[in-house]
């Protein structure tokens, strides 16, 4: 039976999840100089501005419902990377920024669980905090993947040869996407594997903070 209930916080906790992960993206370009995703309205809280149908809908809850580690992404913050201080490097702060925030709204989600000692069945509060956990370890994890567009591309390109960096660009944009979407259609299992034992190694990482 599908949970209505837990459908509807899953989806609230993407909403705001994947845009405080786009408003980082946006936010650190604007501090290194580039006001591109400023002039396009994308410095806002406004989810809606964030929202991709596919990515940040239709493949997270899917995955859900599935019993799958749930991931996916935002529409792409628009940042021109001529005008950033640091060039590559400068890129490479502002695509760790999203993956960085996922990372700190699942530790202290994890944190308030742990020491108010809540889990998933204590009612929505117990629900929103789980969520707001693993939601906020799969988009991080899976947006660190270092496939062009995602934000793991970004880092790499910036210590990448000339060759690598000019394969990275071909595969930018809507041909990069498709790659994801054939690597989660034909190696699912291989793909849900990685991104299960990346974000088990995370949580133990939350539990050695605390001294568990």
């Amino acid at each position: 039976m599908i949970d209505a209930v837990g459908i509807v916080v899953v989806f609230g906790v993407i909403l705001v999840s994947m845009m405080l992960h786009e408003l980082a993206h946006g936010g650190v370009a604007y501090l290194l100089g580039d006001t591109t995703a400023k002039d396009d309205g994308r410095l806002t809280l406004n989810p809606i501005k964030h929202l991709d149908p596919v990515m940040s809908i239709i493949l997270p809850l899917f995955l859900y419902v599935m019993g799958a580690p749930v991931f996916g992404g935002a529409k792409p913050v628009p940042v021109d990377s001529t005008k950033l201080k640091g060039k590559e490097w400068g890129m490479a702060a502002v695509a760790i920024a999203g993956p960085l925030v996922n990372f700190l709204l699942a530790l202290v989600s994890f944190l308030f669980m742990y020491f108010n000692n809540i889990g998933y069945s204590d009612g929505i509060i117990g629900m929103v905090l789980y969520e707001g956990l693993f939601v906020n370890l799969g988009f991080m994890v899976f947006n660190l993947f270092p496939i062009p567009p995602l934000d793991g591309s970004r880092v790499l390109y910036a210590l990448a040869p000339d060759g690598v960096r000019e394969l990275m660009k071909k595969l930018e944009g809507v041909v990069g996407i498709i790659v994801v979407y054939i690597l989660i259609f034909f190696f699912g299992s291989v793909f849900y594997g990685l991104m299960t034992g990346a974000m088990n190694g995370i949580l133990q990482f939350f539990y050695w903070i605390v001294g568990a």
